[in-house]
This record gives C-alpha cells, sequence and structure tokens, in this order.
C-alpha cells in the first residue's frame, strides 16, 4: 500500500493543515483530526500516517491556519486564540474540514470518526452533538471547565454529551490540571447517560498532554499505552 501524505494550505488546497491516505481510487473511511491548543504540531503527521497505513483517510486541520493565521504550528498561542474566537467560529471551521474530508478526499460519510486532544477534544464534543454522521469520537483529556456558559462557549459538554449518538473514547488523566478528577466524574456520568457505546480509560498518574511531545505534560507510556486502545477502537466502530 502507498501512502500519500502532505502538507495542505490555504492557497493550494483551501484548506490548511496536513493530510495522508492511502493511493488509489474508491471510498475509504476518514478520520478527523482536531488538534490541540499548539496547532497541528509534528506528532499528528506521524499519526495520521499511521492511520492511514490501516485503511483511514486522515485529515488534520489547521483551525487556525483556516482563521488566517499563518504558520506550520502554534506553541504558545493557543490560548490567545481560544479568547479570540467562539467556540461558533471554532465549528464553523470543523465543518469546513468535514465537507473536504468527506468531499475532495473522498471519504465515506457513514463511515467518518474524529479524534480530538485538549482544544480539540473538548470542541468535538458539540461537534459531535450537531453532525449525527459523525461515527466515533475518540477524546484525549478534552479540555472541559466547571465554568458557566456564555456567548463565547454557549453549551456545556456536561449538557451536550448526554445527546450524542455516536460511540465514544475518551483518555481521563488523574493529574489533569484543567478537565480535574472532580469535573471528569460529572463528564463520565454525561457521557454514559447518552446510551451509546463508550469507552473511559482513567489514568490516575497521567498529565493533561501526556500524548504530545511538545507539552511539558508528555509521558511516552501512557501515549504508547493509549494507542492500541484507539486503533482497535476505530476498527470497530468505524
Amino acid at each position: 500500500m502507498t501512502i500519500v501524505a502532505r502538507m495542505l494550505t490555504q492557497e493550494a488546497d483551501g484548506i490548511g493543515g496536513y493530510m495522508a491516505c492511502a493511493e488509489g481510487p474508491g471510498s475509504r473511511p476518514g478520520i478527523l483530526m482536531a488538534h490541540h491548543a499548539h496547532g497541528v504540531t509534528a506528532d499528528y503527521k506521524v499519526d495520521a500516517y499511521r492511520l492511514a497505513e490501516l485503511g483511514f483517510n486522515v485529515l488534520a486541520p489547521s483551525l487556525f491556519n483556516m482563521f488566517g493565521i499563518t504558520g506550520t504550528s502554534h506553541i504558545g498561542q493557543g490560548a490567545d486564540l481560544q479568547a479570540k474566537y467562539s467556540d461558533g467560529d471554532f465549528l464553523g471551521k470543523m465543518g469546513e474540514a468535514w465537507r473536504y474530508l468527506t468531499g475532495p478526499m473522498k471519504s465515506d460519510p457513514a463511515r467518518t470518526a474524529a479524534i480530538g486532544h485538549c482544544m480539540g477534544g473538548r470542541l468535538l464534543i458539540p461537534f459531535a452533538a450537531d453532525n449525527h454522521q459523525v461515527r466515533a469520537i475518540v477524546l484525549y483529556y478534552p479540555s472541559v471547565r466547571d465554568e458557566p456558559e456564555t456567548p463565547h462557549r454557549p453549551r456545556h459538554a456536561f449538557k451536550l454529551a448526554k445527546t450524542l449518538k455516536c460511540a465514544s473514547l475518551v483518555f481521563a488523566a488523574g493529574k489533569d490540571h484543567i478537565a480535574t478528577p472532580a469535573i471528569q466524574g460529572p463528564l463520565w456520568q454525561s457521557f454514559i447517560a447518552n446510551g451509546r457505546l463508550v469507552e473511559w480509560h482513567f489514568f490516575s498518574d497521567a498529565n493533561h498532554g501526556f500524548r504530545h511531545p511538545d507539552n511539558a505534560g508528555f509521558q511516552p507510556h501512557y501515549a504508547d499505552l493509549a494507542w492500541p486502545l484507539v486503533t482497535g477502537f476505530l476498527q470497530r466502530t468505524v
């Protein structure tokens, strides 16, 4: 199997980010990767290639590039950009990326899932709630806070997770300083209330960001432990 993997740019492709898929005709299952607050860092490109080797069309859109923010990664800029752009703004760009994945990339919309980390994991909850075509979601330490609903973030995950129609795999970290264990408890209750398949893995001594080498909380052991759980879940549900 020959894998095509390359950067995407707003100028040449109409969308910024990275894509990977097997070469050749035909429709395949797809995966949308919703990045963390650092943007599309190098590890997304590695994961996209590995998932393409399993037969998935993979798109990791740079949501920040889609807002006109230049650069291939945005380490240190995530908090300011989330303060500038609302959930509605981000979800609109994720919708554009979904249409690219199921349009030009020829992914089967009935067999397409999403993976999100941190910021991307939190945003995938409203995205999947609004888009019932999403077959499954994988959330690494979604950055859900116990905060009031505001015009900037109008719908809390505690409410939305109950409405999901897709299968969910969630990785929760005991040392998460954003979605603390006190937040993870009611979030878990909301997920299991939707009546769909839910796999929830709690690592008591894991950090927020354990998957990402560019994050201060990186823990290679947990990154390696989670990966076969992710691929097995996707192969079963998509």
